[in-house]
């Protein structure tokens, strides 16, 4: 039905990103400017208070309003992983309910190539829709590819990037990024608080800058706190997409040698392959903790994980797809790189279940203070 795909390892964002406090339409900034057949389910003519993503229904099947018309064109999955795709979704229905938006969801197959995703895009274009919206770096290549012959479409890219520097400034196709590290780094400040053993780990989905300044945030939060604390951390695949956001049994065992080798709070950047971390942390059992990313994970979890759920990235994917929609259908989608950071909401932290102590979000909070002041800037690379 639908498909997703977490967020994969893609080159860093280039000079002028436009960093968001708000929305697109009403934007402080806090730094300057700087071949697959569509398959389509249905096709209708932060905070820690996000909505809990996790009970999808066929949205775009019932969409049948009057406002923008939107393409969400997922990677390989499918919506379910409890995390980055459901929030994309999340934002979809937001946009359907808020924007009377009608839309249609677009769905790959597995090892797919840059032109089967064109093919896609194109599809997508030619049935009229205005606004399409790729969830993954990896539609990067493809829409900036396409974006040239549809003038009057507006493409935005969840965790985008130019693939080349003469592509870079295509007035209709905007990079929705967030500021993952920031938010990274203060579960990293909850984990060193929470540790009892002064070992704490990091599961990544597939290497790459993108994760990458996940693990980092994490690593500096954890050291500004103590630098002596054990950090374990390990990726899934060097390369492979589905082996490392598609691989719950991979995260799983990745998580319990973890535990088994002491750490006692592990973090995960690894999409639908997190999922096994908290069945890992639930067989670990009492005093060990897993922090989830993207969305609360504790809002979707089971009942048996979530005692063991001690906070969550988050991560506004719902945000950037609701907003860009809501900009492009006001005339004002944005262009280039536009980042969501902690200053404006755009990433933080999760306070459902009630385990963080009022002490530990205290200290959380005066790094939060310190990183939307410059006082702390936050690495976005290891080492």
């Amino acid at each position: 039905m639908l498909a997703t795909r977490a967020c994969i390892g893609a080159p860093d964002p280039q000079e002028g990103t436009v960093r968001l406090r708000a929305g697109f339409a009403s934007t402080r900034l806090v730094a300057g400017l700087g071949a697959a057949a569509l398959v389509v389910a249905g096709c209708a003519s932060g905070g820690s208070d996000e909505s809990d993503s996790s009970s999808t229904t066929d949205i775009c099947a019932d969409a049948e309003g009057d406002g923008p018309r939107i393409g969400l064109a997922y990677d390989v999955g499918g919506v379910g992983d409890q995390s980055f795709n459901d929030s994309a979704y999340a934002g979809l229905v937001q946009a359907v309910e808020e924007l009377d938006a009608t839309c249609t969801e677009a769905e790959a197959a597995a090892g797919e190539s840059d032109a089967d995703r064109e093919d896609r895009l194109i599809e997508l274009a030619e049935a009229d829709y205005e606004t399409i919206i790729g969830v993954g770096f990896i539609y990067s290549v493809a829409v900036y590819n396409v974006a040239p012959d549809y003038p009057d479409v507006n493409f935005g890219i969840i965790d985008g990037f130019n693939p080349t520097e003469s592509q870079k400034d295509l007035p209709n196709v905007a990079n929705i990024n967030f500021a993952a590290n920031e938010g990274s780094f203060l579960v990293g400040v909850a984990a060193a608080l929470t540790t009892e053993t002064d070992n704490v780990g990091f599961i990544g989905g597939v290497t790459g800058p993108l994760i990458e300044g996940f693990e980092a945030g994490y690593v500096a939060g954890v050291e500004a706190v103590d630098p002596n604390i054990e950090i374990q951390s390990q990726y899934l695949s060097q390369g492979d997409p589905v082996k490392g956001f598609e691989n719950p049994p991979g995260g799983e065992t990745a998580a319990t040698g973890m535990y088994e080798q002491g750490a006692d709070v592990v973090y995960h950047a690894a999409g639908k392959s997190g999922l096994g971390l908290f069945d890992a942390v639930v067989d670990a059992g009492e005093g060990n903790w897993a922090i989830g990313v993207d969305s609360d994970q504790y809002l979707s979890a089971d009942e048996d994980q979530k005692p063991y759920i001690l906070t969550s990235m988050l991560k506004r994917v719902d945000t950037g797809v609701f907003e860009y929609a809501q900009a492009a259908s006001e005339g004002n989608a944005p262009t280039g790189y536009v980042t969501y950071d902690l200053a404006g909401g755009g990433v933080g932290y999760a306070t459902s279940g009630d385990h963080l102590s009022e002490d530990v979000i205290a200290e959380i909070e005066s790094y939060k203070e310190q990183i939307i002041a410059g006082d702390i800037e936050v690495p976005t690379t290891v080492g």
